[in-house]
């Protein structure tokens, strides 16, 4: 019977042993996992960021669709404006400006277009992917516009975001529920976001 006893304790002290340590390596395991998918997901909204920015330089406003965002990073371009020559530091001291520089000739300007492509983005760039959340099959990020009236003046703005539930899907869900609960105390957005449709922010996401 003793021996029973001991054999009891030991394999009880075991199984105590490893829930204590999963209890230690679920939550390390759980916040590599999100930083991994945090990471992806940040850089895609960067590189939305990027073509959107773009696209309003070119049409005055951003866009809802990733369906014309894509197509205009794949087939539209961007005006760029090349200047030949330059004010010398005499011409300087002497008051010249670049505007009379480039009325006397000084300074010439010319404004070409080139691919939105080849001048925003890596060479291995897939604008194909810009709609999907990364580490998800098919989940895509949810991007909306507004306009917004600040100091009586009309500001365009955009949002793209995807929420905690399913970017981080398949993982711990306690821990998911723990993460959602505290960055909405810190009253942020429970996911990963960049732009607000509410209130201008320049373009910020909420990881910056």
């Amino acid at each position: 019977m003793k021996k029973i006893i001991q054999i009891a304790l030991a394999i009880l002290i075991v199984v105590l042993a490893y829930f204590l340590w999963e209890s230690i390596q679920a939550p390390i395991r759980f916040n590599k996992a999100k930083d991994q998918r945090y990471a992806a997901t940040i850089q895609r909204l960067k590189d939305i960021r990027t073509a959107q920015i773009a696209y309003k330089a070119e049409y005055g406003k951003f866009t809802a669709s990733f369906d014309t965002l894509i197509d205009f990073v794949k087939n539209d371009s961007m005006k760029l404006v090349m200047a030949e020559g330059s004010l010398s530091d005499e011409l300087l001291a002497q008051g010249w400006t670049e505007a009379i520089a480039v009325k006397e000739g000084l300074i010439k300007r010319d404004t070409i277009r080139i691919a939105i492509k080849d001048t925003l983005f890596a060479p291995d760039f897939n604008a194909d992917l810009l709609w999907k959340v990364p580490y998800t099959e098919d989940a895509s990020f949810e991007m909306a516009t507004s306009n917004l009236t600040v100091s009586k003046l009309n500001v365009n703005v955009f949002e793209a975001k995807v929420h905690n539930n399913i970017l981080l899907h398949g993982l711990d869900q306690q821990e998911v529920i723990n993460l959602n609960d505290r960055m909405k105390n810190q009253e942020n957005f429970p996911g990963v976001k960049v732009g607000d449709v509410l209130e201008p922010n320049n373009n910020a996401g909420n990881w910056e």
